[in-house]
């Protein structure tokens, strides 16, 4: 079926529609912090950091990076990814159609989480990626370990 909008009225009207985040994978991840007894994460908390690394910078350019969960007093950030739109090399299923666009996007986002990651180890944080699969039951050891060698 043809769409009813111009490409220019489409783009306009999905740019609208914000994101809900990924709320299912962010609270198994905080039932496993709970039956572990890791305590003292934020959800949702913002980190501001500048480009040159400092947390409170001093003027210049400001990043605002969004982790899932900020422990702000052992400063590590802790980011849920999914497999589709974080790349994960066996579990992302390209689409066949507009797979090219679809690769940038995905190698987009993948540029994003080095850069967040960059800046935000460069500023003193210690950053733990946990693949949404690895909050499944059979791999929450794999998930656990690599908290606790983040220090929780």
């Amino acid at each position: 079926m043809p769409d009813v909008f111009t490409k220019s009225k489409r783009s306009e009207v999905m740019s609208r529609i914000r994101s809900h985040g990924n709320k299912d994978t962010e609270l198994e991840l905080a039932k496993l912090f709970r039956r572990s007894g890791i305590t003292g994460w934020r959800r949702g908390r913002k980190v501001k950091i500048s480009e040159t690394g400092n947390v409170k910078p001093e003027g210049g350019q400001t990043r605002i990076i969004r982790p899932d969960f900020v422990f702000s007093k052992g400063k590590i950030a802790v980011f849920v990814d999914g497999a589709f739109w974080h790349g994960h090399p066996t579990r992302a299923k390209i689409p066949a159609t507009r797979r090219e666009w679809w690769l940038a996007k995905i190698e987009g986002n993948k540029a994003r989480d080095r850069r967040q990651n960059r800046l935000l180890r460069k500023a003193g944080w210690t950053v733990v990626r946990i693949w949404e699969h690895e909050l499944e039951r059979k791999h929450l050891p794999k998930a656990l370990r690599k908290l606790r060698a983040a220090g929780l």
